[in-house]
Parts: structure tokens; C-alpha cells; sequence
């Protein structure tokens, strides 16, 4: 990947920009707009959004004010874990296609999936969700579909019940916690990995190896982050309101980490991990 604009390839051919622009705690109103418009003047091309971030409406704002045009855009939103099943999945895409004013929606992603601590039949929920997913991408509302926050058993699970295989998983990867053995294995059925939290909800910046090896190369530790990311083959997000923090999250083609550099990342202990994963999160979050 050398420049904002490239992409990675889904099983599917549909292609998808490297950097993503993240919305998640950006409220619903002129910050979500006018973060969306600023990231698109820069030059990103791939915004993520969803239901649940409540501010799909001010992202398809910032989508039509920014006058890039609607099929140079990739747009990510996801289901909430209160639709479940595939009548009230049916119902959720229309919502979203409302809220973001969009004649279709790139990627659709479960934003969690249902597990045994919520339901017994959660293998069943899962499929019956993904169903709704499938029949709106074979209708053309949807161009890619995926997961987000499945682990192996999660994934198995789907493969064995759907038609369509998930082309996306979208995991907590940063520096301090990279879930390799999920990136591999989801990698290994045919899913572009794309990684939340890059910067490990901001723990990770102020580490002093992340500190060390960013000024070896002049660049500062979100840059690091954003580097390594992507270095490590995943579609990053990157997320701020401020526009000069969106334009410096940009700046990571003109270096390349290396080998000794990128190993020491990967030996970093755990930093900055959320703390959540399906079958360790509350069920009340998840449910």
C-alpha cells in the first residue's frame, strides 16, 4: 500500500480502501459531518459508521456535503445486536439505508455475534441474522458483507449454516493486542481483516517503545500505530474529529517499520485492549 486510495480486495472483487475513516463515540450532528467532510476533502475514500455509534444520519451528511462523488466512497455501517434474526435484520438494513440517505451500503457487518451466554440457540440466531444479510446483497442493497468481533468458534459456526461466506471480520488490533490467531484464521477462510482501535483507545500512546521507534523515523506514535496496522496487512480505521489529527493519520506511506522494529510492536505486552470479547462481555452489552 503506498498511498490513501489503495485498497485491499475482498473475495467477492469488491475492493476496499486501506485507511478507513472511524466514527465510533463521534456524536450525532456537525462533529460526525463535519469530521466525514474533512476526511474526504483530505483524501480519504472508506468511512465507518454504525447503527449503534447513533450517527449514521450526520456521516450520510458529510457524505452528500463533501461533493466527492457517491461511487468513489466506501461506507461500512453495522447491525446491532437488538435486531437479531432475519425479519428484524430486514428491517434494520432499510433503517440504516434511511438514516445515511444511501441508495446502498458497501459493507454490512454483525457488529457482535450472539453467544451462548445470551441464547443456548445463538449458532441459529447468527444464521438466521445472516440470512437477512445475504438476501439483501444478492438484491444489491448491500455490496460486501462480513462480521465483527467473531472468534473461530463464531465463524465455524456461520460457515457451516450460510450460503454467502463473510468477506470482512473487523477485531480490536493495535499495538499491546493483536488477536493473531484470529487475524489467521480469518485469513485462512478468505477475510479481509480490518482492525478497530489502532491506537488502543489512546493507552498506547504514551509507550515508551512506541515512543523510541517513533523517533527513530520522525513520526509520532499514532502514526506508529497507523503504520504497523497496516504494515501487519489489515484495513485500519483511524478515528479523530480534529482536522489536523485526521490529515497526520494519513501520513504513513513515506516510511516503512522495519523488521526489527516490527517485531519488537508484536513483543509489547497487552496495552490498551478494551477488555471486551464475545464471550467475555457483559450480556447486557452484547444481548
Amino acid at each position: 500500500m503506498n498511498k490513501l486510495t489503495d485498497c485491499f480486495e475482498l473475495s467477492n472483487g469488491v475492493k476496499v480502501p486501506c485507511i478507513g475513516y472511524g466514527t465510533y463515540l463521534s456524536p450525532d450532528g456537525d462533529v460526525t459531518k463535519n469530521g466525514v467532510k474533512e476526511a474526504l476533502n483530505i483524501g480519504y475514500r472508506h468511512v465507518d459508521t454504525a447503527f449503534a455509534y447513533g450517527n449514521e444520519a450526520s456521516v450520510g451528511e458529510g457524505i452528500r456535503e463533501s461533493g466527492v462523488n457517491r461511487d468513489e466512497i466506501f461506507v461500512t455501517t453495522k447491525h446491532w445486536v437488538t435486531m437479531r434474526g432475519y425479519d428484524k435484520t430486514v428491517e434494520a438494513i432499510d433503517i440504516s439505508l434511511k438514516n445515511l440517505g444511501l441508495d446502498y451500503i458497501d459493507l454490512y457487518l454483525i457488529h457482535w455475534p450472539c453467544v451462548e451466554k445470551v441464547t443456548p440457540d445463538w449458532k441459529e440466531v447468527n444464521a438466521s441474522t445472516w440470512k437477512g444479510f445475504e438476501e439483501a446483497y444478492k438484491a444489491g442493497k448491500i455490496r460486501a458483507i462480513g462480521v465483527s468481533n467473531f472468534q473461530k468458534k463464531h465463524i465455524d459456526a456461520l460457515l457451516d449454516m450460510c450460503d454467502v461466506a463473510p468477506m470482512v471480520n473487523q477485531i480490536e488490533f493495535h499495538p499491546g493486542y493483536t488477536q493473531m490467531e484470529t487475524v489467521e484464521y480469518s485469513r485462512e477462510k478468505n477475510m479481509l481483516v480490518q482492525a478497530f482501535s489502532p491506537l488502543g483507545c489512546g493507552a498506547v500512546l504514551q509507550n515508551e517503545t512506541l515512543k523510541a521507534i517513533a523517533g527513530k523515523y520522525n513520526k509520532s506514535v499514532a502514526q506508529i500505530c497507523l503504520r504497523f496496522v497496516l504494515q501487519s496487512g489489515l484495513n485500519v480505521l483511524s478515528k479523530s474529529v480534529t482536522p489536523a489529527r485526521i490529515l497526520e493519520n494519513t501520513k504513513i506511506f513515506d516510511f516503512e517499520l522495519s523488521a526489527e522494529d516490527m517485531a519488537a510492536i508484536i513483543a509489547m505486552p497487552q496495552t490498551g485492549f478494551t477488555g471486551w470479547l464475545p464471550e467475555e462481555a457483559p450480556a447486557d452489552a452484547i444481548a
